[in-house]
């Protein structure tokens, strides 16, 4: 599996050929270092370390900045593992730069959704809540929880309230729109999870890998020729 590591710049929209007005997210994406090869035989797994956004040598601690030497790149802000399947194509401080992505291609987009605190019931788990008015002092409040006479105590795993936000979020399928390879942009359509400069991870879809549209309409084809031939039969 393909992938890269980025930052979200912000949310538009576009006008599209046919008119429609179509939300999209703008990322930075990579470029991005290989940092450290791992292999079945010695690591257990095939995968590759790569890294995105420098920082400076003074705040870095000297386990990572000795890493980052044996790689021969500088400090890196965000680092993260993908699961690749042949780890030999890679070598210590190789680039990966946003071209190994093409227009039409689809994403899962991994984030950070953003924090809000300490939050009730009605805004973390959708309760409805009492009556507004005529009086009425059961509003936004949790309200009963649990039958004292069945169990006489919360059953394990109860919506309550409690911090919401901060969680690690996969977003599926999003197209690209376009790409940007002298300014490592990537133009997706739909939202991404976090806030403005949050780091974000992309990666080939698994359920539309590369080449999906195409397959796809190889597919459509074939079938409309085994229509044709049935109804000449």
């Amino acid at each position: 599996m393909i992938g890269i590591l980025g930052k979200k710049i912000g949310m538009t929209n576009i006008f599209n050929e046919a008119g429609a007005n179509v939300p999209i997210t703008v990322i930075e994406a990579g470029p991005c270092y290989v940092l450290q090869v791992k292999t079945k035989a010695i690591d257990g797994y095939d995968a590759i370390q790569i890294g995105f956004a420098e920082k400076r040598e003074k705040v870095t601690c000297k386990p990572d900045l000795g890493r980052f030497k044996i790689a021969g790149t500088t400090p890196m802000r965000f680092v993260k593992e993908l699961r690749v399947k042949d780890p030999s194509i890679y070598k210590l401080g190789q680039k990966i730069s946003v071209d190994i992505f093409a227009k039409g291609d689809y994403l899962d987009v991994v984030g950070t959704s953003i924090g809000k605190g300490f939050q009730g019931g009605v805004k973390r788990w959708g309760w409805k809540g009492g009556n507004a008015g005529h009086g009425s002092m059961f509003g936004r409040v949790v309200g009963s929880i649990q039958s004292g006479a069945r169990l006489g105590r919360v059953t394990k795993g109860h919506h309550l309230p409690g911090h919401l936000g901060v969680d690690r979020i996969t977003i599926q399928n999003l197209e690209i729109i376009d790409i940007d390879n002298d300014k490592n942009l990537v133009i997706v359509r739909g939202s991404v999870p976090g806030h403005k400069n949050s780091f974000l991870m992309l990666k080939e879809a698994r359920k539309k890998p590369k080449g999906y549209i195409r397959k796809k309409a190889i597919q459509i084809v074939t079938t409309k020729k085994s229509v044709k031939a049935t109804v000449k039969k």
